[in-house]
């Protein structure tokens, strides 16, 4: 089996498991409201993983590979709060790395640390996340521990949706980002599971397109 044939594996993988523990919802009949006012009919919710050790294991396990196999000259992990420290932490610990995470802003009192836990300049970093959509949030971390003089050399996260919005942030940023599953595998396995209908793979598929336009019909 090939790296890339292996890749999907797990992809799919994830998603079915994600699918299954309610961590990820679909529902074209009433969609969610993002924070960003998008109507979307999906909603994903990794942080469900950390309530079942077997699931947690395994992302564990896929993330710590990502960073093995693509970031191998890692010296560091650092999370995105919130969803992105637990992840972060049991990456570190199963690599032996230092870690650290990134507020969304700075601390409202004390130090008023942006960044918590300790990251010499210099020190080459891979960032982790639990969801990426756009990429704003995850980006503005990883330019936050740019400017405090960390070498970042990429990110990985759990899931992401694959808009082209986010594909063009992240090679503007000049940030190399893995993940281990995504929207593509996701409705794939949703159908599998007869979670959705053949029918409505062509609605999912518009949405991913065009989430800032999307409407349900």
């Amino acid at each position: 089996m090939s790296i890339a044939d292996d890749t999907t594996k797990i992809s799919k993988e994830v998603a079915t498991r994600l699918l299954e523990i309610g961590a990820i919802k679909l529902n074209l009949q009433k969609p969610f409201n993002w924070s960003s006012g998008w109507q979307s009919p999906i909603y994903c919710d990794n942080r469900l993983s950390l309530s079942y050790p077997d699931i947690r294991s395994f992302v564990k396990r896929g993330l710590s590979n990502l960073v093995t196999m693509h970031f191998p000259q890692a010296e560091a992990v650092a999370g995105v709060a919130t969803a992105g420290i637990p992840q972060g932490a049991l990456i570190a610990d199963a690599l032996q790395l230092p870690f650290a995470y990134v507020r969304s802003k700075p601390k409202g009192h004390g130090m008023e640390n942006l960044i918590e836990g300790k990251l010499p300049e210099g020190r080459k970093v891979v960032v982790v996340e639990d969801l990426v959509s756009t990429g704003g949030s995850s980006l503005k971390a990883a330019e936050a521990l740019r400017a405090a003089g960390c070498d970042v050399l990429g990110m990985v996260c759990i899931f992401t949706y694959g808009f082209d919005l986010a594909a063009r942030n992240f090679e503007e940023a000049q940030l190399p980002l893995f993940s281990l599953s995504n929207y593509s595998d996701l409705i794939e396995e949703a159908e599998k599971l007869r979670i959705v209908s053949a029918g409505e793979l062509e609605t999912l598929e518009a949405w991913r397109k065009s989430p800032d336009t999307w409407t349900v019909k």
